[in-house]
């Protein structure tokens, strides 16, 4: 058996096994050899019915009655659904997408089932359980075959556990990956990590890790196996952001050299006094624009913080020096923004920044082009024609340009950019900055400097993994004179007096957000459990209400709020649709705007001074500071309230830390050591694994990648010396998708 053959070529798969594993995008034995547990099952999991808790895996023993095949109301799911019965109470149990199942074990059977504990508003069950027939209920659960205190722990280390589709199990997973094993398929494997990095760092052979990983003796094999895997992802993640680094710093770019004294007249057009972190980031910012290569720099800061100004400074000294060998025109900037209203709102600020001052500023968007100043009006601007703003643009009359992903069209011709800002858009990789690249007249290969900016809060260890080819710098205080935001924790019987204190701001002309953590109603019996939210009037771990957009919206409009006008938004929406719903939030034609965590970049609408965030447990703590910026931009107080529903005191605990943490960046912090990585807001989009956002938890392994990856491709930036490396880490940049 090769590594390379074909599933379907070495396994009997039936149609459902083959959709199945296509699903999962397993399609070689090297594919499943990568399809790792989820977790181990222990004996120690083995509990009577009674003290089942929800949110826990669990193995009960019992008999099984009533198997019965439904469809969900709402979803027409079908699923197989039966209850188990021991000396201690009975408990329902339901497999979705698995029907067939029902027609596995007759009534009276004795079982083994272990899977998580679930609860819906009709009590607890179990989802989606392994199953096992048994001739017998073993006498009691603590008699001599289940005593493993005694046994050495190589004896009763679990059987791994692998995620499941529809059509294939953990158990088929499991007898399929021993074949590979028995027939030494592993013998014939190479490793691609180089073995000084193995020795140094103490991991296991590849060959070694994949048996510890698939069949540990014991926990310090399987820790061994996960630690060897986890540092491999991230150290294949870091060789390609290296490389990405590298290929793209190989360019030419202008040299900017700022003039000090101008630097400081321009800082002094602020409303406020610039931060510290405002000064350091200029600095830096500057620094590397004064390179002969281009500057790749992520500017991570809160809502509030001074990103744009930041922006603005690089801008106006970009725009300041004079094209090389020319005594005439200006250097060109390119402004990108993810959404129209933003791209507006950014060219209204940077008029204020640029009035008076005899540079031409642009904006470009599907609704139309503007121009700064207007002929007739030096402090406004005026509609232009998109072929007149691209022929200024193309001439260099224009040297700023304000858009969307617009701005890196073809159609659209710079002169001489010499910087590009790009505005919460972290996820602008490699392949939008390739369009940035250019031939110089004397058939250099020419790219501007790249400026990232985002208010996400992201931890260092992810930052530093995610964004290894860019250079980070963090603004992390507010400028003087910024009212806090005043921030409530509220519970259920705090609710109706909290609406009423809303009311009051409402009728002073205030306007409100209301976020859920869902958009529609699931259905309500039996909460799919691999749903990130459970909710919209169904119950989810722990038998928490979760809140739905639509269904919250109606709510509201009819118990709580008659009187004012509410709109919905969530990413269901078309991006028009979305677009016109928030110009009408913003034009104060809607009073409340009801919506998921779309808004986490969104538009500043100064007079929204009120926040309500639903199911707030089901937030990561970064996500919250986040979605609370929204209200942060007005001169009234604002507001937010936390409505959570947790009667956990951990979870209670994690949301007051809303209320004493400086920054985002401490919150993102906090998220990471209490919810772990997976959790963290946004992480699932980048491709990067379970096991391999655990490692980012790890600071040392994060550099301890990072280190080896700037090494290797300092000395060897193609890895011709290291063709198996290469090849993995071309095949994991197939799997991640950070742009």
């Amino acid at each position: 058996m090769e590594l390379s053959d074909r599933l379907e070529i070495k396994f009997r798969l039936d149609v459902n096994q083959k959709r199945a594993l296509n699903r999962l995008k397993l399609f070689s034995i090297a594919d499943l050899l990568y399809h790792f547990p989820v977790r181990y099952s222990h004996i120690s999991e083995i509990k009577p019915i009674s003290q089942l808790v929800a949110g826990e895996f669990a193995t009960v023993y019992g008999r099984f009655w009533s198997p019965d095949i439904k469809r969900g109301y709402k979803s027409k799911v079908l699923r197989a659904e039966g209850e188990v019965i021991d000396e201690t109470g009975k408990i329902k149990v339901v497999w979705f997408n698995q029907a067939y199942i029902a027609k596995m074990i007759h009534s009276g059977q004795f079982v083994e089932l272990t899977g998580k504990v679930m609860e819906s508003k009709r009590g607890k069950y179990l989802a989606n359980p392994e199953f096992k027939k048994i001739d017998l209920l073993p006498i009691d659960t603590h008699d001599s075959l289940f005593n493993f205190e005694k046994k050495k722990q190589s004896e009763v280390f679990g059987f791994p556990v692998y995620a499941e589709t529809r059509g294939i199990t953990s158990k088929w997973f499991y007898h399929a990956i021993e074949k590979i094993l028995r027939e030494k398929t592993l013998d014939r494997i190479g490793d691609y990590i180089p073995e000084d990095i193995l020795k140094k760092y103490n991991l296991p052979s590849l060959r070694t890790a994949l048996i510890w990983i698939h069949k540990p003796k014991n926990s310090r094999d399987a820790e061994s196996a996960k630690k060897r895997f986890a540092f491999e992802e991230v150290f294949c993640i870091q060789l390609e952001r290296q490389h990405d680094k590298f290929e793209y710093k190989k360019n030419k770019s202008f040299q900017i050299i700022p003039d000090e004294k101008n630097v400081k007249k321009f800082l002094e057009r602020f409303p406020f006094e610039p931060t510290n972190s405002q000064k350091k980031s200029i600095e830096v910012v500057l620094d590397d624009m004064a390179k002969s290569f281009p500057m790749s720099r992520l500017l991570e800061g809160d809502v509030g913080s001074g990103k744009t100004a930041v922006a603005a400074t690089a801008s106006y000294v970009a725009v300041q020096q004079r094209p090389n060998g020319q005594t005439f025109g200006n250097l060109q900037v390119a402004y990108m923004a993810p959404t129209e209203i933003l791209a507006a709102q950014h060219f209204e600020s940077f008029i204020e920044y640029f009035k008076y001052l005899p540079i031409n500023i642009g904006l470009i968007t599907g609704s139309g082009c503007r121009k700064f100043p207007s002929k007739v009006n030096p402090l406004g601007w005026t509609n232009i024609s998109r072929a007149q703003l691209l022929k200024w643009v193309a001439n260099g009359e224009i040297p700023i340009l304000i858009g969307t992903h617009a701005l890196i069209q073809k159609t659209v011709k710079f002169k001489n950019l010499a910087l590009c800002v790009v505005d919460e858009q972290h996820r602008f990789g490699t392949a939008q900055r390739r369009k940035l690249v250019r031939k110089d007249a004397k058939g250099n290969m020419s790219a501007p400097h790249l400026l990232s900016m985002t208010a996400t809060p992201i931890p260092r260890t992810l930052a530093l993994t995610i964004y290894g080819d860019l250079d980070l710098s963090l603004l992390d205080e507010m400028p003087a004179g910024r009212k806090k935001i005043i921030t409530e924790i509220i519970t259920l019987k705090e609710r109706e007096e909290t609406y009423e204190k809303v009311r009051q701001e409402l009728k002073a002309g205030r306007q409100l957000y209301v976020i859920c953590p869902r958009i529609f109603e699931p259905d309500e019996e039996y909460p799919y459990p691999t749903s990130p939210y459970i909710g919209g009037g169904a119950k989810g771990r722990g038998g928490i209400e979760m809140k739905a957009v639509t269904t919250e919206a109606k709510r509201l409009k009819k118990e709580v709020f008659r009187e004012y006008e509410i709109g919905v938004l969530h990413s269901k929406m078309s991006k028009e649709k979305k677009e016109k719903v928030m110009q009408e939030f913003t034009e104060g034609k809607i009073n409340i705007l009801c919506a998921t965590s779309v808004v986490e970049v969104g538009v500043n609408v100064p007079n929204a001074t009120l926040i309500i965030i639903e199911g707030a447990e089901r937030f990561g703590l970064a996500q919250l500071h986040q979605l609370r910026g929204r209200v942060l931009r007005s001169t009234h107080q604002a507001y937010c309230y936390i409505f959570a529903d947790a009667k956990s005191d951990k979870t209670i605990a994690r949301l007051k830390a809303l209320k004493t943490a400086q920054n985002g960046f401490e919150l993102a912090e906090l998220d990471l050591s209490l919810r772990g990585a997976g959790e963290l807001g946004g992480t699932k989009q980048w491709g990067i694994t379970d096991l391999g956002m655990e490692a980012i938890k790890n600071i040392k392994m994060v550099e301890a990648a990072r280190t080896e990856a700037v090494r290797l491709i300092g000395e060897d930036p193609e890895l011709t010396k290291y063709p198996l490396l290469k090849q993995k880490v071309h095949q994991k940049a197939g799997e991640f998708h950070f742009e």
